[in-house]
């Protein structure tokens, strides 16, 4: 079915919200960014890449699980606390330039950052969807999209700069996720479909999977979330190890950020597209071609640099055009007085999947593979999530 952006909605609200999800999540992957620039300063193990991530991705479970559980994005201001959260977590992401040889806590700061993000992503969505009753798919198509942008936007500030100016890193991502926070908190009002909280205690949390189509979404965006993280945080790790393999020169943090950021177009086409077959087709779709990489992508290392980076660009577009799919399938079946926390919920369990799924690749990548065997071959793991999501997603597509 086709949809229209309501014209009651000012043109100014969605470029507005999309600039500052970009900017209120451009702390996500600085500590990716500069993670080279401090093993060599710190003399930090290898395997600091899955606790560095883990740590954002769990202070982020802990931050919406709490605000779900109090049901904040529906009893507070949406705009109000998206401010507060970007300001917080640009401090604590700035906080890593004094942290010297402390990994304790440069892992607290880290986490502390994802916990305030869960007043960012999701709730930036929640206001997305305060704001339009329809086309909710192309605009979170376009809200996506920032947030790939924004996680892109520390390797490419970290491929400009030298290796020991990585505290610019943090400086710079820190005064864009503040800016991003005040242009909502100050500029931004709460959207007119937002609907009034029944208050924490009539909300059953584990009601909400009673319902079918709420569970189909919740269950394929699960699915969805296995393998997205764990390729965005190994993309590093897939061009330094072609580069070993085969004795080239591929820039590192340029490419690491052209593979993440490409989804930002994907993310935007997707959402057009929704609006003609409906977000669940889009989300299939995008679910089959990247379960296809997952299975294909130890061939890749086997091709020339051109078709190694044209494979994982492809594998970059649809690993993430079915999210704001399944954000809005997630919004839309689940009822109005619950929706953010809804969406906090599932973005909670979401994001405790992509730990289990990178420390999986982690463990077994840094412990158990000896540096003689192509390590690569493990990245068919990551088709778990595609496969699991296809399944469970089987009704909704029946409803599109």
């Amino acid at each position: 079915m086709k949809h229209a952006v309501s014209s009651t909605v000012p043109g100014y609200v969605l470029p507005l919200i999309v600039f500052s999800q970009f900017a209120g999540t451009s702390v996500w992957f600085a500590g990716n960014a500069i993670l080279p620039a401090l093993q060599i300063q710190y003399q930090l193990p290898d395997s600091m890449l899955g606790n560095i991530t883990t740590a954002v991705q769990s202070g982020f479970i802990i931050g919406t699980l709490v605000f779900a559980l109090f049901s904040i994005a529906d009893r507070f201001s949406p705009v109000q606390l998206f401010m507060c959260c970007a300001l917080l977590a640009a401090v604590f992401n700035v906080m890593v330039i004094w942290v010297n040889n402390n990994i304790v806590l440069l892992l607290a700061y880290r986490l502390l950052t994802g916990f305030f993000l869960a007043g960012v992503y999701p709730v930036g969505m929640k206001i997305a969807a305060d704001w339009y009753a329809k086309g909710l798919g192309k605009a979170l198509g376009f809200l996506v999209g920032a947030l790939v942008a924004g996680k892109a936007l520390p390797h490419l500030i970290k491929s400009t700069i030298q290796v020991d100016n990585w505290q610019q890193v943090m400086i710079l991502t820190s005064v864009i996720a503040a800016s991003g926070g005040l242009l909502v908190g100050l500029f931004l009002k709460n959207g007119p479909h937002r609907a009034k909280s029944i208050g924490l205690k009539k909300i059953n949390l584990v009601s909400l999977f009673k319902d079918n189509s709420f569970k189909a979404a919740s269950f394929g965006y699960f699915g969805h979330m296995w393998e997205l993280y764990t390729f965005w945080a190994f993309i590093p790790l897939m061009i330094t190890w072609y580069n070993h393999f085969h004795a080239s020169s591929i820039p590192v943090s340029f490419w690491s950020f052209m593979i993440i950021a490409v989804g930002c177009i994907s993310c935007i086409l997707g959402g057009a597209v929704s609006n003609r077959i409906g977000s669940a087709k889009v989300a299939w779709v995008s679910l089959v071609v990247s379960g296809i990489c997952c299975l294909l992508s130890p061939l890749f290392f086997y091709a020339s640099p051109n078709i190694f980076l044209l494979c994982l660009m492809l594998w970059g577009c649809f690993v993430i055009a079915d999210s704001p799919q399944f954000s809005a399938l997630v919004s839309q079946t689940a009822t109005p007085v619950t929706k953010g926390t809804a969406l906090t919920l599932v973005t909670s369990i979401g994001f405790a999947i992509t730990i289990v799924s990178i420390e999986t690749l982690n463990l077994i990548w840094n412990r158990f593979m000896p540096d003689t065997v192509a390590k690569y071959w493990l990245l068919p793991i990551l088709a778990i999530g595609p496969v699991f999501g296809l399944f469970h997603m089987k009704s909704l597509l029946r409803k599109n």
